[in-house]
């Protein structure tokens, strides 16, 4: 079948004397349909749309009595609306009918369906938005020295020039000291200062907080907000299609960190802070093509302040006798010699750093968030290990015993010995142990070595392992005597004392 336009092509270069295969090829066809046509035996295809069935319509029964009801209420989902129809009529709707449906149903949808929510794509002018807000990684499963990381990414965004700003967080949840840090950071990334900054409506920072702690870090918000002279705006909770500048982003940069992790070859490493590298480089790259842009746009930026905000939460905590702090549920060491005192406690999201005054005294790693009613401990055993090691048995009845183990290793070690061993000597070896690795910094070697004995059902003794593990073991110096000639104090003896010489 030909068109009426390919006809009239073709008649029209007839006209003009062209060959009968010059003007079918013009027209696009083949030199046999020109013959038919030059014959009048020719059919032309039928412009007119076509309005009526060329089969039977399976639903055409039960449309207006059960399926167009069932639309009106809002029931939309063909899948659920065909297995409706196969349990009322048996052996009438086979699955093989559900595209038909489905068709049936996004026609019917378009033609008499509620009204659908319409996007209204902004004009963006540079230096006036910032936006912030946090994602999951979901797919991305990366682990640190072997052990699955739990983590969080902070996304901060220029909606004009394509500006992006991304930082990892160890834990789920999100925080106000993760926003606080991650946005100081970010700014001071670009270099300025947007006029208004927006979030989602912060309720995820807020959970499980009394009213007093809500007032107090909505003051602090705000506090840090007006030190960088920022507007603050948040979207209507539950729309999080008003932060879509920001939410298209997180699937871009999270499928380049998915990519990029299988180029690497391995998603495990080293250390949290490696990681944390790793996640700054795909960023920078990710801003690449927009480079013109954004520094166009840091022309419109507001100017940095001369100082950072406070972007960490601050406790006082007093050290216990058992030489701890308690810290949001969490029971951390420190050294015995800030037992009784009282420490400033700056809470960032993955840190903790102490003052004693003004000094500061430790740094810690903050643990994660334990469950709702559930406490936890992270003791790190140097802080305690010179206390113990003088009353070693105290180390059986300890609350704290499971805590001060290091690691997996040293527990297998604790359950050797407390099977194998007098409780006193067990207790002796496993705090005989950990101070000699905390004094020779051998704590890995240690284990090793004490569980290759033990595998090797070899005995253990702590002086043997003393002795092989000691670094600061005295050595006696080779010394090489000469001996002088003794004539030679011959000339202190004065010639008047009527000495012979």
């Amino acid at each position: 079948m030909i068109t009426k336009k390919q006809l009239e092509i073709y008649m029209e270069n007839r006209k003009t004397d062209s060959t009968q295969t010059l003007a079918a090829a013009k027209a696009g066809f083949s030199e046999r349909t020109a013959r038919t046509i030059d014959r009048n035996e020719h059919g032309l295809q039928n412009d007119t749309p076509r309005c009526w069935q060329t089969r039977k319509d399976p639903f055409a029964e039960v449309w207006d009595t059960e399926i167009e009801p069932l639309l009106t209420q809002g029931v939309y989902e063909a899948t659920f609306v065909l297995e409706l129809l196969q349990q009322k009529h048996p052996g009438e709707y086979p699955n093989s009918t559900l595209r038909t449906l489905q068709r049936k149903i996004k026609r019917w949808r378009a033609l008499f369906g509620k009204d659908k929510e319409v996007m209204f794509r902004q004009v963006h002018e540079p230096g006036k938005l910032g936006i912030s807000d946090f994602t999951h990684p979901k797919n991305i499963k990366v682990t640190i020295n072997g052990e699955p990381l739990e983590h969080i990414f902070y996304h901060f965004r220029l909606p004009y020039s394509g500006f992006n700003y991304m930082q990892v967080f160890m834990g789920s949840g999100e925080s106000y000291t993760a926003l606080a840090q991650g946005l100081q950071e970010a700014l001071y990334c670009l270099g300025g200062v947007p006029e208004t900054h927006r979030t989602d409506s912060l309720s995820a920072s807020f959970k499980n907080l009394n009213m007093n702690a809500k007032e107090d870090l909505t003051e602090r918000y705000k506090a840090f907000i007006e030190h960088y002279n920022m507007q603050a705006t948040r979207i209507n909770p539950g729309e999080g299609h008003e932060n879509g500048a920001i939410e298209s982003s997180h699937r871009h940069i999270k499928n380049r960190i998915d990519q990029s992790l299988i180029v690497r070859g391995s998603s495990d490493f080293a250390s949290f802070e490696e990681y944390r590298e790793f996640i700054r480089e795909i960023t920078k790259q990710h801003n690449r093509p927009f480079a013109k842009l954004i520094e166009a746009e840091r022309a419109s930026l507001r100017p940095l302040p001369a100082t950072k905000a406070a972007d960490y939460t601050e406790i006082v905590a007093v050290v216990s006798c058992t030489s701890t702090i308690d810290i949001r549920r969490v029971t951390y060491s420190v050294p015995s010699r800030l037992i009784g005192e009282r420490l400033h406690v700056r809470l960032y999201n993955d840190k903790l750093e102490c003052y004693l005054g003004r000094a500061h005294v430790i740094t810690l790693l903050r643990a994660p968030k334990p469950a709702r009613g559930k406490r936890d401990h992270k003791i790190d055993y140097r802080h305690i290990i010179e206390s113990l090691v003088k009353k070693p048995g105290a180390f059986r009845g300890s609350r704290l015993r499971n805590a001060i183990l290091p690691n997996e290793n040293y527990q297998r070690i604790w359950e050797h010995v407390s099977h194998t061993m007098n409780i006193t000597d067990a207790c002796k070896f496993i705090v005989g142990a950990l101070h000699l690795a905390a004094n020779h910094n051998c704590e890995t070697d240690l284990a090793f070595a004490i569980i290759e004995l033990i595998e090797s059902k070899k005995p253990l003794q702590l002086s043997a392992l003393q002795n092989r593990f000691n670094k600061n073991k005295p050595r006696l110096a080779i010394v090489n005597v000469s001996q002088h000639p003794l004539d030679t104090y011959n000339h202190l003896i004065p010639n008047h004392c009527g000495v012979q010489q």
